[in-house]
């Protein structure tokens, strides 16, 4: 402030942490006030739980059904946020000219991508939480390693990601739109999450064992409810999605 009382003006850019927060507070705002993010994100996973913890429908094998269906609901929830959500609001984002107007800013793109991934987590933290108390509400008697579930829902996340934005940064909106929601209903039925995959061929569960769903829905299934240690194998099939899908992103995202 000077003598007179007036402020003296400096004009600049906010920090940069600061940018990004602030970013990543709008988007899960934005998220969250969104109807359709809502029951993708919310209403479907909580209803899966319930309608198949509550009714006989799936043979889920010996054990509660609960114990079965926790792993794959909070896989399912990951997916929800991490793929399809973002894919979709990313999409016509970038139809609207929303990320070029945004590039345009002060705030880097990768700092863009930067508060994406941070409301992405936090979602994911309230997800996480919700399921976990109504399944809990239940029955359900989880077990095992949590530093081993906190990396299958870090790598799941980082691989839902990278192919997220991989869609919705080549593909037109509507395309996306259709695209993002097909592939949320074929990995709901065909990654394990509420249909165990041995109740499919033997040539059918080697391919769908590889999908980033099964690895991350088995591999929580593996920890939470058999209490194995750590599933490497999953681990390393959501690392090789998360490296591909972000480093395609990557390559092929277009900004316009």
């Amino acid at each position: 402030m000077t003598a007179t009382g007036a402020y003296t003006p400096k004009p600049g850019a906010a920090p940069l942490t600061r940018m990004i927060a602030a970013q990543a507070v709008l988007e899960t705002k934005m998220l969250l006030r969104n109807g359709e993010q809502l029951l993708l994100t919310v209403i479907i996973p909580t209803l899966l739980l319930v309608l198949f913890s509550t009714v006989d429908v799936v043979d889920t094998g010996e054990g509660e059904t609960v114990d079965f269906l926790a792993p794959g609901i909070l896989a399912l929830a990951v997916m929800s946020t991490a793929f399809t959500g973002q894919a979709i609001a990313t999409g016509f984002e970038r139809r609207y000219g929303v990320l070029k107007r945004l590039a345009s800013s002060p705030l880097p793109r990768w700092g863009l991508m930067a508060a994406k991934t941070l409301s992405v987590l936090v979602t994911e933290v309230l997800q996480v939480i919700l399921v976990a108390v109504i399944a809990l509400a239940l029955g359900w008697s989880p077990q095992g390693d949590p530093v081993s579930v906190f990396l299958l829902l870090l790598l799941g996340t980082a691989a839902f990601s990278g192919l997220g934005l991989l869609m919705a940064g080549t593909l037109k909106a509507e395309a996306t739109l259709a695209a993002a929601n097909l592939v949320f209903l074929l990995l709901l039925v065909g990654g394990g999450v509420v249909v165990p995959l041995d109740k499919f061929p033997p040539a059918a569960q080697d391919v769908l064992g590889l999908l980033p769903i099964s690895a991350l829905s088995e591999g929580l299934r593996d920890v939470l409810q058999h209490g194995t240690g750590v599933p490497w194998g999953d681990l390393g099939i959501l690392t090789a999605w998360a490296v591909a899908g972000l480093a395609a992103a990557g390559r092929f995202f277009r900004w316009e």
